[in-house]
């Protein structure tokens, strides 16, 4: 019945799915991309019709909102990560979602830009967060959402040769510090390998596994038990693993895909306990992240 009176509604809505994508590649966290979309249809149902019917370009518009919001938003994430009780790590999410770009766009340049696939994993979203938040942003909007540098601007508030600035700067952050990311079918190999590794506790089997100079973090957020520090080094990654097969029965492994790409998720007594995400390179894993934090695991609970 809105619908009725309101022809528009179904196509701003239908933005949703796109600015959830947008917003979490923005913030890292779900539930903040959820309020950030909310907060962005909030301001657009408190304008009167007249301005409603003023705005040329609503998917623009809401985007620019939402980008705004978004950019807020970093510089207080920020700080309550300085506060964080030990490492954070950007949320997991189950599958392959949250892939949406820009509706229409021109075909992305694959000198100068990353695919969407790419841009939601979890070795990908780890780089983000070493950006300023105006890097971020511009970077995201323009070489993952293929926005232009002058509606990018509208959005980070400077000119459009500075977001060009930004988004390069962001581009080499990427290049220099961004694990390889191999085919999907020889990660899952790998990470069937590690699972089955872990499982018959084949300590000669995990250190093979993992490349000498691995790198493990885990987020507990203070909640549940987790390192608070990341774990260098294979060998002592394994030693880790092995430990706390010790300490923990009746654990369930199953191999699931973790923000796009092959990963793990561990079931306790039929509920889940931690999601592993991993950067895999030469048949081997580089980079292993463990999230125990249950705020950060509501999607996969939803999902089970």
């Amino acid at each position: 019945m809105t619908e009725r009176h309101d022809p528009g509604l179904a196509a701003i809505m239908g933005e949703r799915q796109r600015l959830l994508g947008l917003a979490y590649r923005l913030l890292g966290s779900l539930s903040e991309a959820e309020d950030a979309v909310q907060e962005t249809y909030v301001r657009w149902y408190s304008m009167p019709p007249e301005g409603q019917a003023a705005v040329e370009n609503t998917a623009a518009w809401l985007t620019t909102v939402a980008g705004r919001i978004c950019l807020n938003q970093l510089g207080s994430a920020r700080a309550r990560r300085e506060r964080y009780v030990g490492e954070w790590i950007p949320e997991p999410l189950p599958g392959g979602e949250w892939l949406g770009g820009r509706s229409g766009a021109a075909p992305a340049d694959p000198a100068d830009r990353v695919t969407l696939d790419e841009s939601v994993n979890m070795a990908f979203l780890v780089v983000l967060e070493a950006m300023t938040p105006a890097e971020r942003v511009a970077f995201v909007l323009h070489d993952v959402f293929r926005y232009p540098f002058n509606e990018v601007a509208a959005i980070v508030g400077r000119s459009p040769a500075a977001c060009r600035q930004l988004a390069s700067s962001a581009r080499r952050r990427i290049g220099d510090a961004r694990p390889p990311v191999g085919p999907d079918a020889r990660q899952a190999d790998t990470v069937r390998h590690f699972k089955r590794a872990w499982e018959s506790r084949d300590m000669t089997a995990l250190v093979d596994l993992l490349d000498p100079n691995a790198l493990a973090t885990g987020d507990g957020g203070g909640l549940v038990t987790a390192t608070l520090h990341p774990i260098e080094g294979g060998a002592r990654i394994a030693d880790y693993l092995m430990a706390l097969a010790d300490k923990v029965h009746g654990q369930e492994l199953i191999e699931t895909t973790v923000n796009g790409r092959p990963g793990l998720v561990a079931r306790q007594d039929g509920a889940v306990a931690a999601v592993y995400a991993f950067a895999t390179a030469n048949g081997r894993i580089t980079r292993l992240w463990a999230v125990r934090n249950p705020e950060k695991l509501r999607s996969w609970t939803a999902a089970a």
